[in-house]
């Protein structure tokens, strides 16, 4: 079993270990540029599937918050959106590895994420709200994490559109628990 985390999968992408053009085109959905370059395809699996492992670990967060009862409605619904959002990068994320002809890392069971994320101890709004938003700002820094290392601007916007994504997740739930935006520029990514 792969075990993945979002301080990993930043460092992955920070030692020069970064998806190939072949692997953004295909998670772009271009599988014209894919089919036009070569590279590491093992290599580009692997880091995809750290990414596929953040995903699973993101949509389950979003069940366990959900399931605990503590989310008042206007909260809940949010929050299966942005799970739905998670469902949506894990399947491009799958599609793309499989393209790559590597196999997804599994999805573990609920149970593992819950202990793992400490959802014991999760007693209110405010608790599953902070991890949420926890989880949202590390995938939004592991995602940046990697994009330095494009050289195709064109392939570098497709990968901050994941990035981008956990950023707005981060920013609403930040509001939401009446956190004040970040008062200096370049926050995220560092």
């Amino acid at each position: 079993m792969v075990t993945v985390n979002r301080r990993a999968f930043l460092a992955q992408g920070t030692s020069g270990a970064v998806l190939s053009v072949a692997a953004i085109g295909l998670l772009a959905g271009q599988s014209s540029i894919a089919r036009a370059q070569g590279g590491d395809a093992a290599k580009d699996v692997g880091i995809l599937n750290v990414a596929l492992g953040l995903e699973h670990e993101a949509i389950n967060a979003y069940q366990l918050g959900a399931m605990s009862g503590l989310l008042q409605k206007p909260v809940l619904d949010v929050a299966v959106l942005f799970q739905s959002h998670h469902k949506a990068h894990r399947d491009a994320l799958i599609a793309t590895i499989q393209k790559l002809g590597g196999k997804p890392v599994a999805e573990r069971a609920l149970n593992d994420y819950a202990k793992s994320l400490n959802a014991d101890t999760l007693k209110s709004q405010t608790d599953v709200l902070t991890l949420a938003a926890k989880l949202e700002l590390g995938a939004t820094n592991a995602y940046l994490g990697v994009i330095p290392a494009f050289s195709d601007r064109g392939l570098a916007q497709v990968s901050a559109r994941l990035a981008a994504d956990e950023t707005a997740h981060w920013t609403q739930l930040n509001a939401a628990l009446g956190r004040p935006f970040p008062a200096n520029a370049l926050s995220f990514g560092a």
